[in-house]
Protein backbone atom coordinates (compact mmCIF):
# COMPACT_ATOMS: atom_id res chain seq x y z
CA UNK A 1 0.00 0.00 0.00
CA UNK A 2 1.10 3.55 -0.71
CA UNK A 3 2.39 5.75 2.08
CA UNK A 4 0.60 9.04 2.69
CA UNK A 5 0.97 12.15 4.84
CA UNK A 6 -1.69 13.73 7.04
CA UNK A 7 -1.35 17.52 6.93
CA UNK A 8 -2.66 18.72 10.28
CA UNK A 9 -2.40 17.15 13.73
CA UNK A 10 -5.47 18.21 15.70
CA UNK A 11 -8.99 16.90 16.30
CA UNK A 12 -10.11 16.76 12.66
CA UNK A 13 -6.96 14.81 11.84
CA UNK A 14 -7.92 12.15 14.39
CA UNK A 15 -11.20 11.45 12.62
CA UNK A 16 -9.52 11.29 9.22
CA UNK A 17 -6.78 9.00 10.54
CA UNK A 18 -9.31 6.51 11.90
CA UNK A 19 -11.26 6.60 8.63
CA UNK A 20 -8.10 5.82 6.64
CA UNK A 21 -7.30 2.97 9.02
CA UNK A 22 -10.79 1.50 8.52
CA UNK A 23 -10.44 1.66 4.74
CA UNK A 24 -7.02 0.00 4.92
CA UNK A 25 -5.95 1.23 1.47
CA UNK A 26 -3.09 3.52 2.50
CA UNK A 27 -0.32 3.44 5.10
CA UNK A 28 -0.03 6.64 7.14
CA UNK A 29 3.65 7.57 7.07
CA UNK A 30 3.30 10.47 9.49
CA UNK A 31 1.94 13.96 10.13
CA UNK A 32 2.84 17.44 8.94
CA UNK A 33 2.04 20.37 11.25
CA UNK A 34 3.48 23.87 11.53
CA UNK A 35 2.50 24.31 15.17
CA UNK A 36 3.30 20.90 16.68
CA UNK A 37 6.87 19.96 17.66
CA UNK A 38 8.65 17.46 15.48
CA UNK A 39 8.54 14.03 17.10
CA UNK A 40 5.26 14.62 18.95
CA UNK A 41 2.50 12.10 18.27
CA UNK A 42 -1.20 11.93 17.49
CA UNK A 43 -2.91 8.54 17.63
CA UNK A 44 0.48 6.79 17.45
CA UNK A 45 1.61 8.74 14.37
CA UNK A 46 4.60 11.04 14.55
CA UNK A 47 4.84 14.66 13.44
CA UNK A 48 7.60 14.57 10.81
CA UNK A 49 7.95 18.31 10.30
CA UNK A 50 6.36 21.29 8.57
CA UNK A 51 5.05 21.87 5.07
CA UNK A 52 8.56 22.79 3.94
CA UNK A 53 9.59 19.19 4.69
CA UNK A 54 7.12 17.66 2.23
CA UNK A 55 9.49 17.98 -0.72
CA UNK A 56 12.19 15.93 1.01
CA UNK A 57 9.60 13.32 2.03
CA UNK A 58 8.49 13.08 -1.60
CA UNK A 59 12.06 12.21 -2.53
CA UNK A 60 11.72 9.30 -0.10
CA UNK A 61 8.66 8.06 -2.00
CA UNK A 62 5.81 9.64 0.00
CA UNK A 63 3.98 11.54 -2.73
CA UNK A 64 0.37 11.73 -1.54
CA UNK A 65 -1.64 12.97 1.41
CA UNK A 66 -4.75 14.68 2.73
CA UNK A 67 -5.21 18.10 4.35
CA UNK A 68 -6.79 17.42 7.75
CA UNK A 69 -7.75 21.01 8.62
CA UNK A 70 -11.38 21.78 9.45
CA UNK A 71 -11.34 25.54 8.82
CA UNK A 72 -12.14 26.13 5.16
CA UNK A 73 -9.97 29.21 4.65
CA UNK A 74 -6.98 27.73 6.48
CA UNK A 75 -7.35 24.52 4.44
CA UNK A 76 -7.35 26.58 1.23
CA UNK A 77 -4.24 28.50 2.27
CA UNK A 78 -2.49 25.26 3.18
CA UNK A 79 -3.31 23.82 -0.24
CA UNK A 80 -1.80 26.87 -1.95
CA UNK A 81 1.31 26.66 0.21
CA UNK A 82 1.87 22.97 -0.46
CA UNK A 83 1.41 23.41 -4.21
CA UNK A 84 3.98 26.22 -4.18
CA UNK A 85 6.50 24.07 -2.27
CA UNK A 86 5.77 20.70 -3.91
CA UNK A 87 3.72 21.13 -7.13
CA UNK A 88 3.65 17.37 -7.83
CA UNK A 89 2.26 16.38 -4.42
CA UNK A 90 -1.08 14.57 -4.87
CA UNK A 91 -4.16 14.82 -2.66
CA UNK A 92 -6.33 11.80 -1.92
CA UNK A 93 -10.07 11.68 -1.28
CA UNK A 94 -11.07 9.99 1.99
CA UNK A 95 -14.49 8.31 2.29
CA UNK A 96 -15.66 6.46 5.41
CA UNK A 97 -16.83 2.88 4.70
CA UNK A 98 -20.27 3.60 6.25
CA UNK A 99 -21.08 6.31 3.70
CA UNK A 100 -23.94 5.88 1.22
CA UNK A 101 -23.13 7.59 -2.09
CA UNK A 102 -25.22 7.47 -5.25
CA UNK A 103 -23.25 6.14 -8.24
CA UNK A 104 -24.16 9.33 -10.13
CA UNK A 105 -22.38 11.61 -7.63
CA UNK A 106 -19.34 13.58 -8.82
CA UNK A 107 -16.62 14.18 -6.23
CA UNK A 108 -13.40 16.19 -6.40
CA UNK A 109 -9.89 15.54 -5.10
CA UNK A 110 -8.88 16.10 -1.51
CA UNK A 111 -12.43 15.85 -0.19
CA UNK A 112 -13.21 14.11 3.11
CA UNK A 113 -16.52 12.29 3.70
CA UNK A 114 -16.95 10.98 7.23
CA UNK A 115 -19.15 8.41 8.99
CA UNK A 116 -22.84 7.93 8.20
CA UNK A 117 -23.02 10.52 5.41
CA UNK A 118 -25.58 10.15 2.60
CA UNK A 119 -24.98 11.83 -0.77
CA UNK A 120 -27.94 11.53 -3.11
CA UNK A 121 -28.38 11.27 -6.87
CA UNK A 122 -26.38 13.56 -9.15
CA UNK A 123 -25.05 15.73 -6.34
CA UNK A 124 -21.69 17.37 -7.02
CA UNK A 125 -18.99 17.78 -4.37
CA UNK A 126 -16.02 19.96 -5.30
CA UNK A 127 -12.35 19.70 -4.40
CA UNK A 128 -11.23 19.81 -0.75
CA UNK A 129 -14.72 19.78 0.77
CA UNK A 130 -15.66 18.28 4.13
CA UNK A 131 -18.87 16.33 4.74
CA UNK A 132 -18.79 15.59 8.43
CA UNK A 133 -20.51 12.90 10.48
CA UNK A 134 -24.20 12.29 9.77
CA UNK A 135 -24.58 14.78 6.91
CA UNK A 136 -27.31 14.36 4.28
CA UNK A 137 -26.66 16.06 0.93
CA UNK A 138 -29.75 16.11 -1.29
CA UNK A 139 -30.10 15.16 -4.95
CA UNK A 140 -28.70 17.56 -7.57
CA UNK A 141 -27.11 19.75 -4.90
CA UNK A 142 -23.69 21.31 -5.41
CA UNK A 143 -20.89 21.98 -2.93
CA UNK A 144 -18.23 24.25 -4.40
CA UNK A 145 -14.55 23.75 -3.55
CA UNK A 146 -13.31 24.21 0.04
CA UNK A 147 -16.85 24.30 1.47
CA UNK A 148 -17.94 22.23 4.46
CA UNK A 149 -20.94 20.65 6.13
CA UNK A 150 -20.64 20.14 9.90
CA UNK A 151 -22.05 17.08 11.70
CA UNK A 152 -25.79 16.60 11.34
CA UNK A 153 -26.36 19.18 8.59
CA UNK A 154 -29.22 18.35 6.22
CA UNK A 155 -29.22 19.84 2.74
CA UNK A 156 -32.29 19.57 0.50
CA UNK A 157 -32.28 18.93 -3.22
CA UNK A 158 -31.02 21.44 -5.79
CA UNK A 159 -29.10 23.50 -3.22
CA UNK A 160 -25.88 25.31 -4.17
CA UNK A 161 -23.25 26.00 -1.49
CA UNK A 162 -20.57 28.47 -2.54
CA UNK A 163 -16.79 28.19 -2.41
CA UNK A 164 -15.34 28.32 1.11
CA UNK A 165 -18.73 28.42 2.81
CA UNK A 166 -19.29 26.64 6.14
CA UNK A 167 -22.62 25.12 7.15
CA UNK A 168 -22.50 24.56 10.91
CA UNK A 169 -23.75 21.80 13.23
CA UNK A 170 -27.27 20.59 12.66
CA UNK A 171 -28.24 23.30 10.16
CA UNK A 172 -31.02 22.61 7.66
CA UNK A 173 -31.32 24.10 4.17
CA UNK A 174 -34.57 23.64 2.26
CA UNK A 175 -34.61 22.69 -1.41
CA UNK A 176 -33.55 25.10 -4.13
CA UNK A 177 -31.58 27.52 -1.92
CA UNK A 178 -28.34 29.23 -2.95
CA UNK A 179 -25.74 30.06 -0.30
CA UNK A 180 -22.99 32.37 -1.52
CA UNK A 181 -19.19 32.19 -1.28
CA UNK A 182 -17.28 32.42 2.01
CA UNK A 183 -20.44 32.61 4.10
CA UNK A 184 -21.20 30.90 7.40
CA UNK A 185 -24.53 29.40 8.47
CA UNK A 186 -24.80 29.08 12.25
CA UNK A 187 -25.50 25.89 14.18
CA UNK A 188 -29.11 24.71 14.26
CA UNK A 189 -30.25 27.26 11.68
CA UNK A 190 -33.01 26.72 9.13
CA UNK A 191 -32.30 28.35 5.77
CA UNK A 192 -35.45 29.19 3.80
CA UNK A 193 -34.08 32.11 1.74
CA UNK A 194 -30.95 32.58 -0.35
CA UNK A 195 -27.81 33.80 1.46
CA UNK A 196 -25.44 36.24 -0.24
CA UNK A 197 -21.64 36.02 -0.43
CA UNK A 198 -19.62 36.85 2.70
CA UNK A 199 -22.52 36.67 5.15
CA UNK A 200 -23.00 35.27 8.64
CA UNK A 201 -26.53 33.90 8.86
CA UNK A 202 -28.30 32.10 11.67
CA UNK A 203 -31.65 31.57 13.34
CA UNK A 204 -34.95 29.78 12.75
CA UNK A 205 -35.65 30.89 10.13
CA UNK A 206 -32.15 32.18 9.48
CA UNK A 207 -31.40 35.78 8.55
CA UNK A 208 -28.22 37.51 7.44
CA UNK A 209 -26.62 39.01 10.55
CA UNK A 210 -23.56 40.75 9.16
CA UNK A 211 -20.89 40.72 6.48
CA UNK A 212 -17.76 38.64 7.07
CA UNK A 213 -14.29 38.69 5.56
CA UNK A 214 -12.29 35.93 3.94
CA UNK A 215 -10.39 34.11 6.61
CA UNK A 216 -12.46 35.38 9.53
CA UNK A 217 -12.56 32.72 12.25
CA UNK A 218 -15.79 30.80 12.63
CA UNK A 219 -14.70 27.76 14.66
CA UNK A 220 -14.81 29.92 17.78
CA UNK A 221 -17.18 30.61 20.63
CA UNK A 222 -17.08 34.32 19.77
CA UNK A 223 -18.20 33.87 16.18
CA UNK A 224 -21.87 34.68 16.77
CA UNK A 225 -21.17 38.05 18.42
CA UNK A 226 -22.78 40.92 16.52
CA UNK A 227 -19.85 43.25 15.85
CA UNK A 228 -22.24 46.24 15.70
CA UNK A 229 -23.20 45.68 19.34
CA UNK A 230 -19.69 45.39 20.78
Amino acid sequence: MEKILIIGASGHAKVIIETIELNNNYVIHGLIDTFKPKGSKLLRYEVLGKEEDILSLMKQGVRKGVIAIGNNWVRYQMYLKIKSIAPDFEFITVVHPSVVISPSVMMGEGTVVLASVTINAEAQVGDFCILNTGVNLGHDSVMKEFSSLAPGATIGGNVCIGKGTAISLGANIIQGIMVGEYSVVGAGSVIVNNIDDYKLAYGVPAREIRTVKKGERYLSGLWGVDKNKE
